[in-house]
């Protein structure tokens, strides 16, 4: 059976995103902005009522333990910014993704995301794969939007990862 790099990418995605759907259905609203530790990165409320993540543009050393809310911000701003690459929409600024707040709101906002995801995924040819990459790396003529796509699947297993730990970490210390 011969499967397609696009189709492969694709169902890479899909699984990882069936194994999120776990953690998705269980998230609660405080789940989102519980502090795992002192040394931490979160959302936070602006003074016009945004919400804000913590952000450096050098990365601290000890690197701060994110909250399950910065982690759901972080997902929907380099996925959305990956999509707006990929159908060729001005990519918006990282201070221009708003975090919707900690529950449902999120949660839909990322399933959104998502489904346009794999819209977009399953619409790409192989041809498509093979064309310069624009994100995140710099024009460089090595990586192609299949290198892009791959990048976004380990970047979305990594931070589903960290979801999941998060909401179970919180969960075992409320026993």
């Amino acid at each position: 059976m011969h499967t397609s790099r696009s189709a492969l990418l694709a169902w890479q995605s899909d699984l990882t995103w069936s194994l999120f759907a776990y953690h998705l259905k269980r998230l609660e609203p405080d789940d989102f902005l519980w502090e795992p530790a002192a040394h931490c990165w979160t959302v936070r409320r602006d003074a016009d009522g945004r919400w804000v993540p913590d952000w450096a543009e050098t990365e601290p050393d000890p690197v701060p333990v994110p909250t399950a809310g910065w982690v759901s911000w972080h997902l929907g701003w380099w996925l959305g910014v990956t999509l707006d690459h990929l159908v060729g929409r001005p990519p918006r600024e990282r201070t221009d993704v708003a975090w919707p707040g900690p529950g449902g709101a999120t949660v839909d906002w990322l399933r959104g995301l998502r489904q346009e995801w794999s819209e977009v995924l399953g619409g790409l040819t192989d041809d498509d794969l093979d064309r310069a990459a624009t994100f995140p790396w710099p024009q460089d003529g090595e990586h192609t939007v299949a290198h892009m796509l791959a990048w976004a699947n380990a970047e979305l297993m990594k931070n589903v990862a960290e979801i999941g730990q998060l909401r179970l970490a919180r969960a075992a210390s409320r026993v």
